[in-house]
Order: C-alpha cells, then sequence, then structure tokens
C-alpha cells in the first residue's frame, strides 16, 4: 500500500467537510476527480474508507485510523515546511559560537543581547573553544563562528576582522611598576603573572611579549574570572595583563594604574571564523555587525 501526503489531506478534508462536494472545494479539485481518488485508495487499502449509507459521510473503522494518521503527521509536515522556509528566507538557522578568547564573555553577552531581540528563532550557544580544537569543529560544522585573534588558511573558512583592542598591563597602585610609562617583558622577571587558565600560545602577553624575549615571570597563577585576577592585583599578589575591554572602569579606579605592553603598546585583532558559505546569511551578517560596535562601546567606557 502506497500513501501519500495528498491521500492524508483528502481524508482529513472529507472527514471535516462531511460530505465529498466540500470536500472537493476545500482541495480544489472536481467531485469526480476525487471520488475517485478514494476509490484508488480504497482498492490499495483493500477495505472501505468510508460509510457510504450515511448522511454526512462517515468514516468506517480503518478510514478513522488513517485520520488518525493524518492528524499526526500533517501538522508535523506543515511545521517542517514552515522552517525550511525560513531557512530559506534567512529567518531561521543555528548559531553555535566557540571561543578562543577567555575574556570575550565581557562584550559577547551584550552581543547575543541585541542579537536575539531581532532573531529569536535563530537557536544560540556558546561553547568555550578553550576546551577543544574550535577551527576543525566549526569545518565539520559542529558550530558555526569561532571568535579568534589567530586567523589561519583554512579551505572553506573564512575569517572576517571584528575589532582591534590592546592588551594592556594591570598592577596595583602601589606597585614598584606604578610609576613607569610602560612595561617590557624584563619588567615581568621578577613578578607573580595572573592569567586565565589556558595555554601560553592563547594568551597576549606570551605570544606577543614574554615568549619572543625569552623572558620568564618568577612565578604564574591561573584564575578563572576577571574579577578575582583584579581583586589579586590589587592586593598587591602579582600583576597581568587582560584586554582593554575588560579594564574599562579599571583605568578610574584608584586601587589600581595600567600600563602600555612596551613603549608603543601592543594591537592585537579579533576576528570571526564562520564557513564561507555562512557568511552572507542575514543573521549571521547581524550578528557580525554587532560584534564590531558592542565592544568599541565597552572600550571606550
Amino acid at each position: 500500500m502506497h500513501i501519500e501526503f495528498r491521500h492524508l489531506r483528502t481524508i482529513k478534508a472529507i472527514h471535516d467537510a462531511g460530505g465529498l462536494a466540500r470536500a472537493a472545494d476545500l482541495l480544489n479539485m472536481t467531485q469526480s476527480a476525487l471520488s475517485h481518488q478514494v476509490k484508488g485508495l480504497e482498492d490499495q487499502a483493500g477495505v472501505e474508507l468510508f460509510v457510504r449509507r450515511s448522511k454526512p459521510l462517515k468514516l468506517s473503522a480503518a478510514g478513522l485510523k488513517m485520520l488518525s494518521a493524518a492528524e499526526d503527521i500533517l501538522p508535523r509536515v506543515a511545521a517542517l515546511e514552515e522552517e525550511f522556509t525560513g531557512l530559506v528566507k534567512g529567518r531561521l538557522g543555528r548559531l553555535h559560537i566557540a571561543i578562543e578568547c577567555h575574556a570575550c564573555f565581557d562584550w559577547l553577552f551584550p552581543v547575543l543581547e541585541q542579537f536575539r531581540k531581532a532573531w529569536a528563532d535563530v537557536d544560540v550557544d556558546i561553547r568555550p573553544g578553550l576546551a577543544f580544537d574550535a577551527l576543525p569543529a566549526l569545518r565539520r560544522e559542529e558550530v558555526d563562528l569561532v571568535i579568534s585573534s589567530d586567523p589561519e588558511d583554512l579551505p572553506g573558512i573564512t575569517f572576517l576582522p571584528l575589532f582591534d583592542y590592546e592588551p594592556v598591563f594591570v598592577a596595583s597602585a602601589t606597585h614598584r611598576l606604578a610609576t613607569q610609562d610602560y612595561v617590557t617583558a624584563p619588567d615581568f622577571r621578577d613578578e607573580t603573572l595572573i592569567t586565565y587558565p589556558v595555554d601560553r600560545n592563547r594568551l597576549d602577553v606570551f605570544t606577543q611579549l614574554l615568549t619572543p624575549a625569552k623572558v620568564e615571570p618568577r612565578a604564574i597563577r591561573q584564575v578563572e574570572l576577571t574579577a578575582v585576577i583584579l581583586l589579586l592585583v590589587a592586593s598587591g599578589r602579582g600583576v597581568s595583563v587582560l584586554p582593554d575591554w575588560v579594564l574599562r572602569d579599571v583605568r578610574y579606579h584608584s586601587d589600581y594604574v595600567t600600563k602600555p605592553i612596551t613603549k608603543g603598546g601592543l594591537t592585537r585583532r579579533l576576528y570571526a571564523a564562520v564557513r564561507a558559505e555562512d557568511a552572507a546569511k542575514p543573521f549571521m551578517a547581524h550578528v557580525l555587525r554587532l560584534a564590531r560596535t558592542e565592544p568599541v562601546k565597552l572600550q571606550r567606557g
């Protein structure tokens, strides 16, 4: 027996209309064509689907079973069609984000708060990219966007610039380096450096300053939360290097000093890595636009 969606729609239309004539109007077909379709379906099933001597026309026991199937399947098919239409038009989609930048949560949450107001039907999730290899996951379509400061030449992956930021030295206002105009790599030799709990190759202070200069801090202390890092710095337990958007308020707090890294300062750029075919999706373009503007507000305080 071969049942098609049109057969299910026919059964439901006849049941709802109570007769062939009205059902034919609902289905935009002639009554003769509808009768022929029902007869063909009954021949396939080997049973009658209607009690024809009743008025209005009633379903037989077998017909009721098919009606039950129609009432279960047709709404699900309609919902699927609507979802596919939304995908084609760019209203629906998935935005699973991996972050290779521990401090990025500070600006990402305001971005996503703005984004959800415009794209409520897009499924948004965040996966810390520090816990797995984010870019291969992007190629495998396990995530849809990776925030990274280290662009790579990968087939099918596009790195789109978001914004520039400055890694900034922060210490207690009473620290021995507080009076310097800027800090250099040798200044860290006698210091406890407080960092996020990530590999050195993902920390600007190492990749851009200490490792090239072959300088090792006296000690390294890893702390999960930015607020705790600043608390330890203010109490003289160590120094840190943090992105400027994190330090927007600290710069005006008398317990801290902030200094450029090297005389000219350091400038880094964050990128959004996406699959090339996803870059033009309307919701992706919108979240990238927000990611270029919201962090600047934090940098400016």
